[in-house]
């Protein structure tokens, strides 16, 4: 990859605790790549590498296709994005989106002119001289990015820049910063515990636990064909439930069976699982691939002890029993039913996924 961002069997240990054991990545140029993972799964850590605010114990980092594994940040042509704010207090807007490059004494009319653009862009202009302390939340996170846009850096960085916001900004501050992403077109990473933030921003996504790479795909990808159970539970939410199970055959059809349960297999899964003959299994459902009946021949019965049901306007979700097993279903019944109860409902048996189970690896 001549551009882009490359880390090549890079290790982070902090003294006698390795917490990257061996990762590798490419991130072309121009992209938009989320790392997400639980807390402690190195994802940061691997943002601040790439920084230089980390040096790698082994391995080399490119970025432009130039090496800068020995690199200082500021030598490596990045723009950096925190989940604190870290604004002067005592500066105004404009002011503060320029500092660095009143430091690196860049010409005053040069700066007035990517601050100006900058502002425009992140729909800052009214606010330029106002104080942080008469901001909102997201217009300080607007700043922080504004901060790094004015740089123009050859690749940015975000770490967890939205955590801090409630739901509401979040939403919108994702659209901004994919927004920011198209007009830019510039090489993002972007670091993150929120799968929901993943999903609607990246045009690659890359999973980690533990300091390994799990998954690296669209989230199309990953969402419809995760490689394990970690990454099958992980991605989307309500999250997948995973039912013991095993393969029986039935009237010359092949389906998978389990406490409360029995689910016939299509043919594409059929064929899957003969590769998998004699393993215990997992079978993984997901809530919304239910439904409160058969919507046509490709859904199949579950009985569901339901516990809690949730109302969230067209949809309710379910917590639920089926065999002992804990399981959660969100259905579609419309906003003026009933909160559901116990009953028949139905899952689409096109949507199942298997699992060895030992191994959590995709069947």
């Amino acid at each position: 990859m001549a551009g882009g961002v490359v880390l090549k069997d890079v290790v982070k240990a902090f003294g006698d605790v390795t917490v990257i054991p061996e990762l590798s990545l490419e991130v072309a140029e121009g992209e938009f790549v989320v790392l997400v993972g639980p807390s402690g799964c190195g994802k940061s850590t691997t943002l601040r590498m790439i920084a230089g605010l980390e040096k790698v114990t082994e391995g080399s980092i490119s970025i432009a296709g130039r090496d800068v594994t020995w690199e200082r940040p500021k030598q490596r042509d990045i723009a950096m994005v925190f989940q604190s704010y870290a604004l002067y207090p005592h500066m105004n807007v404009g002011e503060n989106m320029s500092f660095a490059l009143r430091l690196a004494r860049v010409p005053k009319a040069e700066v007035a002119e990517r601050v100006q653009r900058a502002a425009e862009m992140l729909e800052l202009t009214p606010y330029l001289n106002r104080k942080p302390k008469d901001l909102s939340g997201g217009q300080r996170q607007r700043v922080a990015m504004g901060r790094a846009v004015v740089r123009d850096a050859y690749c940015f960085l975000f770490d967890e820049p939205l955590s801090n916001l409630d739901a509401k900004l979040r939403a919108s501050m994702r659209t901004e910063l994919a927004l920011l992403h198209k007009r830019l077109g510039r090489t993002m990473i972007y670091v993150t515990h929120d799968q929901i933030e993943a999903m609607t921003m990246a045009d690659r996504i890359v999973i980690m636990k533990d300091g390994l790479i799990q998954q690296v795909g669209t989230p199309k990808e990953v969402y419809n064909d995760p490689v394990n159970t970690f990454v099958a539970t992980f991605i989307g939410s309500p999250s997948m439930t995973l039912l013991d199970g095993e393969f029986v055959e039935e009237a010359g059809r092949l389906s998978v069976k389990g406490a409360g349960y029995t689910l016939p297999l299509t043919e594409r899964l059929a064929e899957r699982a003969k590769t998998a003959n004699g393993r215990a299994i997992s079978v993984g459902l997901r809530p919304e691939h239910f439904a409160g009946s058969a919507l046509d021949d490709g859904f199949a019965p579950l009985d569901l002890k339901v516990k809690v049901s949730e109302y969230i306007g067209s949809s309710q979700f379910l917590a639920a029993e089926i065999g002992g097993a804990d399981i959660t279903a969100a259905v579609d019944v419309g906003p003026e039913a009933d909160l559901l109860s116990d009953g028949t409902y139905y899952f689409d048996t096109r949507r199942i996924y298997l699992f060895d189970r030992e191994t959590g690896r995709a069947i």
